[in-house]
């Protein structure tokens, strides 16, 4: 087992990464606990609700299953009332432990509704999908959409534990795997250059879910981000570097409507716009931009935006969580492996989109 400790003022913990970990979910849940709530949807729950509950059983505690509608466009209000509405009809108290089960939607509303019920209980990660195993579920960021923006209302809140079972990842769709492969290769462009080559060399196992690459990849991953998280946990300069890609991607999918591109898609083609506008403003070079392409393209991502207009583009970045005094802040790249936030001009802005837009005949 794989083991990355994430250090935090707001709490630290442990990321276990190994296959099997499903079946150990007990360890991980407090003494002093009174009831677990397993928070999961209908998609997961048919694979896994069994052999969590299973686990969770062993602890002796009263469990209490919530299943949600699955995916983005049920990440609201309505949704995480669901939660509380559970809650509180079966009387869970604040020793109370709430048990994520699920991909990135399930970790952030089960984190938020955490955060806020009794105003504050404990509870547990363990992420079903390559995406929210490399990042969603690591950090402490919790939230719900907005129609007018993604994950706009929220808050920093540490789980107790990250587990991360490998094997569940047999189960997941290809345009999953792709998916959360951005969010992998992410790390290498902002933190590590050896790691994105190792990427670059690597690509063709880690899309067909070869072991020790996938393990190596998560933990990589886990490591690089608990470090920045531990740094800026709050996201008030560093962590920023994090969200490379996000500002054009939360606005396609802002944009398109939750659900139609999957978050990582709408990442990895944001990267590659991202890179185009560093070499357009901040000495990215053309070849790196070209390597950024070709790696986003190899993992299954799309590289060409949709054409939501250039003054629909530019209203739902002003959403951006980095945007400041009516300022777009984008995470830009002087090379590989270095990372920081700054404006652009408009006019750049505008060639960028230019280029990595597909129009419509």
């Amino acid at each position: 087992m794989n083991t990355v400790e994430v250090e935090t003022p707001g709490g630290s913990y442990p990321i276990h990464i190994a296959p099997g970990r499903l079946d150990r979910l007990d360890e991980c849940i407090p003494a002093d606990a009174t009831a677990i709530a397993l928070v999961t949807n209908p998609t997961v729950a048919a694979l896994y609700g069994a052999r969590a509950e299973a686990a969770l059983a062993r602890t002796g505690r009263k469990i209490v299953r919530i299943e949600l509608p699955d995916g983005e466009t049920h990440k609201d209000w309505q949704t995480l009332n669901l939660i509380f509405d559970a809650l509180l009809e079966q009387r869970l108290d604040r020793r109370a432990v709430l048990v994520a089960l699920g991909g990135g939607v399930i970790g952030d509303m089960t984190g938020f509704a955490a955060s806020v019920y009794m105003r504050g209980v404990r509870f547990l990660q363990v992420p079903t999908t390559l995406l929210a195993q490399v990042d969603s579920s690591v950090g402490g960021k919790t939230a719900i959409n907005h129609p007018l923006g993604k994950n706009m209302i929220g808050s920093f809140y540490q789980p107790v534990a990250v587990e991360i079972d490998t094997d569940v990842l047999a189960t997941l769709p290809a345009r999953e795997i792709s998916a959360g492969l951005a969010e992998v290769i992410k790390y290498g462009l902002i933190l590590d250059a050896a790691f994105w080559q190792w990427c670059e060399d690597n690509v063709q196992a880690l899309r067909a879910l070869q072991p020790e690459a996938v393990a190596y990849a998560i933990r990589r991953s886990c490591e690089l981000k608990a470090q920045v998280v531990g740094k800026d946990e709050r996201e008030s300069g560093l962590r920023a570097i994090l969200n490379l890609g996000h500002t054009f991607g939360h606005a396609i999918e802002s944009g398109l409507g939750y659900g139609q591109w999957l978050h990582g898609e709408a990442v990895g083609c944001g990267m590659v716009q991202a890179a185009e506008l560093s070499a357009e403003v901040h000495g990215f070079a053309l070849a790196d931009v070209q390597r950024v392409r070709e790696l986003v393209a190899a993992i299954g991502c799309p590289v060409m935006a949709p054409d939501l207009g250039f003054e629909r583009w530019v209203s739902l970045m002003m959403v951006d969580k980095k945007s400041t005094a009516g300022e777009i802040h984008f995470v830009l790249m002087p090379r590989i492996g270095q990372a920081e936030t700054r404006t652009v001009p408009h006019a750049a802005l505008g060639k960028v989109l230019e280029r990595t837009v597909q129009t419509t005949p």
